[in-house]
């Protein structure tokens, strides 16, 4: 354990021996740490994920920098088949300690796989869906997504949990208790897990189902029992008692009676309602496949218009890189300006016509990289670039050809900013075309960039004779 203040190695003191740092809370706090870490240790070991998860939060909030506590929190958001949480406790492990980090061997298992990666957003998406079918009351749509979200990833407690939800709702107890017993198997101890199994066991007790072994289920009073046959609830008598004679005869007839009634009332019901059940489960079948065929077209719809979208993007970049008319784009240009220096340092003008082609006012928008190439070729061969614009520009001037100066004069500043020389032949440039306002604003720029030069105090004498001063 190291000084939360200086880093040095402590001893069983409880202040620092090199800085005197006052350390004891920080030792409790550190073992507390490691208490809840070695808790949540042991949950996970015994598959009580919730309670890991738990135990490991309340680790990191004492010591956020417990490196084995957050790689096991990912670890066991991933059992669970929340992979996007177990990325993010395993990128902050490695932001936190960047070497020899057994997070990086856990991301990579992820993000390498480009099959995995897939898995994972459809993952998202469809369960982002069936919670939208929820909300939209659309169970049946709901059910079919998470079905299809648990054949992408069956460890994903989640979906298995809401899916019950949806069972238990349609009243299809069986199928939920299934879902909840596959998240036991996942996370032994989860909590939402066990109040559904509670719900879901009252549930059923309310419903009274039959046992199945042709025992009662339950008895009502001391002298009949009452159990389930199919659809039907039977009260059979327990105590019986020979009757003879005329009571015997009396009761065949009535028992004779009854039978033909209940053929006529009940036999006869019963099949058709059996009819009408396996006609409505078909029906239930035919919307069940209509629906999943529908949730299918809807989802490759929206596919096709991703990607259509993404076409368009990938499109327009195109159309940034290349151009119109098949000319070389700003990083073919600098890598061309690069390779004519290094081939021929001489080549003065070939490097300047590369360079001229770059726009500088969109080297912002540009990589780092290009940024810096395109500075050391400015710093090394513009001096060079700005001294032939300057020897040009200043020959026209004498010559009184103006505006044949202005551009090699501007291009002379642009290429050496330090050239105040060319920047005042500029202004003087525009004042001999007089263009006021332009050599105004040359002017004041000499005055602002070289303050206490020559160049400035000539420029400043010129400013006062256009100003009438």
């Amino acid at each position: 354990m190291n000084c939360y203040l200086c880093g040095c190695r402590l001893s069983e003191k409880d202040y620092c021996t090199a800085c005197g740092a006052d350390v004891s809370v920080y030792k409790k706090i550190i073992s507390l740490s490691n208490r809840y870490y070695n808790d949540g240790l042991e949950k996970a070991g015994v598959r009580d994920l919730s309670g890991a998860i738990t135990s490991l939060r309340q680790s990191l909030k004492c010591n956020k920098n417990n490196i084995e506590a957050r790689n096991l929190l990912g670890l066991v958001y991933y059992e669970m088949g929340e992979v996007v949480s177990a990325l993010s406790e395993w990128v902050i492990s490695k932001n936190l300690k960047a070497d020899k980090n057994i997070a990086d061997d856990y991301i990579d298992m992820v993000q390498n796989s480009q099959g995995q990666l897939d898995t994972i957003n459809q993952t998202i998406k469809k369960y982002n869906q069936a919670l939208s079918y929820c909300q939209q009351e659309s169970l049946d749509l709901a059910v079919i997504q998470l079905k299809k979200v648990l054949s992408l990833n069956p460890r994903y407690v989640q979906a298995h949990q809401l899916l019950a939800l949806l069972y238990m709702n349609m009243e299809e107890w069986e199928k939920a208790r299934r879902e909840l017993m596959k998240c036991r198997k996942i996370d032994t101890n989860n909590t939402t897990t066990l109040r559904y199994l509670k719900e879901l066991d009252e549930a059923e007790a309310g419903t009274e189902p039959s046992r199945g072994d042709g025992r009662p289920r339950n008895k009502t009073g001391s002298d009949v029992v009452r159990y389930q046959s199919g659809n039907e609830i039977i009260i059979q008598p327990v105590n019986t008692r020979e009757i003879k004679g005329v009571s015997t005869l009396i009761n065949i007839g009535i028992g004779l009676l009854l039978g033909i009634a209940a053929a006529c009332f009940l036999i006869l019901p019963a099949q058709k309602r059996n009819a009408g059940n396996e006609v409505r489960a078909e029906l239930d079948t035919v919307r069940e496949q209509l629906d999943l065929r529908t949730a299918t077209i809807g989802e490759l719809e929206q596919r096709v218009e991703n990607l259509t979208q993404d076409n368009a993007k990938l499109s327009e970049q195109l159309a940034s890189y290349v151009g119109e008319d098949g000319a070389l784009q700003a990083m073919d240009i600098l890598l061309l300006a690069a390779d004519t220096y290094i081939a021929e340092p001489e080549n003065i003008e070939a490097i300047a016509a590369c360079l001229e082609q770059i726009d500088a006012a969109e080297l912002a928008e540009k990589t780092e990289a290009y940024q810096n190439l395109y500075r050391r070729l400015i710093e090394t061969v513009g001096p060079g670039i700005a001294e032939n614009y300057y020897t040009t520009g200043y020959e026209a001037y004498r010559r009184e050809m103006y505006e044949e100066a202005v551009p090699n004069l501007e291009k002379a500043f642009e290429f050496d900013p330090q050239n105040g020389e060319a920047l005042l032949y500029l202004g003087n440039c525009y004042n001999r075309l007089e263009d006021r306002d332009k050599a105004i604003e040359v002017y004041n720029r000499v005055i602002e960039l070289f303050e206490g030069t020559e160049r400035a105090r000539r420029a400043q004498t010129y400013l006062n004779e256009l100003n009438g001063g």
